[in-house]
């Protein structure tokens, strides 16, 4: 039923770990790190490459999220709740990261050459498969209660447990997912949906924000009846990694990668003192 995508069958896969950092463990960084991939693995100095990355109570906004009419008081309600704020530098809109929230970046080269839908189909293809034990139900369409609705949103049963962007810099492209593995879906979209009635109120606004309703979200452990952690996904992961190209290598930033992360990352935070700058 699920045939697998030609971009998940490299020789080599990179596996890059970093799901374990910890609370100390910026969403900044993240974003960096993907970018600075995308530019190695584009220029062929880097195998395709698997990166796991969990962030302990953040809230990504997206780019449209910063222009809400009331987004000082909104980020106040999610501060005030114990969380962190960013703003990527991609598309989409805000999403809940935590520590049972399991981000999953697939880092393709030529990206110029492939089709963008095709980064998609094959994150979903490598989802479908590292569950194919558990479900053959997930469906991939907009869940548009939910928030940060996209085309592919990853659900069962009409219930969302994953969104997945896309970043494209230079020739590569990261194909970023996260992953409600463990805790409340709805709780995580009673939170957004309370920032976007404090951010918007009654406000006419030239973007369209989601209608957030709670029930329409999920974890896979709610979805599965299952008590899969974080790190059990992780090891499912690597397993099927391992399957796909029978060649692992795992080491870290080296050489012009370094450099390339710091000054991607410097420029993150630049960009955010600037976009929240008034929000304070």
């Amino acid at each position: 039923m699920n045939e697998l995508h030609p971009l998940l069958k490299p020789e080599t896969y990179r596996f890059i770990d970093q799901s374990n950092l910890g609370p100390g463990f910026s969403a900044l960084q993240s974003f960096a790190m993907d970018d600075a991939l995308s530019i190695s693995v584009g220029e062929r100095m880097s195998p395709t490459t698997a990166r796991l990355w969990v962030h302990h109570d953040t809230i990504v906004l997206g780019i449209p999220d910063a222009r809400l009419p009331y987004i000082k008081q909104a980020i106040q309600h999610l501060k005030s709740n114990g969380y962190n704020v960013i703003v990527r530098n991609s598309g989409g809109l805000a999403v809940v990261l935590d520590d049972g929230v399991l981000n999953l970046s697939l880092i393709f080269p030529d990206s110029k050459q492939v089709n963008i839908h095709d980064g998609y189909e094959a994150m979903v293809s490598f989802i479908r498969q590292l569950f194919s034990d558990l479900t053959n139900g997930i469906e991939a369409y907009e869940i548009t209660q939910s928030y940060c609705p996209g085309t592919y949103d990853l659900s069962i049963n009409g219930k969302k447990f994953a969104g997945i962007s896309q970043r494209r810099v230079k020739n590569g492209s990261a194909v970023q997912i996260y992953l409600d593995v463990s805790g409340s879906g709805a709780e995580r979209a009673a939170l957004l949906k309370r920032f976007y009635e404090l951010g918007k109120r009654d406000e006419e606004t030239r973007f369209s924000y989601p209608d957030i309703d709670p029930s329409v979200m999920a974890s896979l452990n709610e979805l599965l009846g299952t008590n899969l952690s974080v790190a059990d996904v992780r090891d499912r992961i690597l397993m099927k990694l391992h399957e796909l190209s029978g060649h692992l290598v795992t080491h870290a930033l080296e050489g012009d990668e370094i450099d390339w992360f710091h000054k991607r990352f410097e420029q993150m935070i630049k960009r955010n003192e600037k976009a929240l700058d008034n929000l304070e």
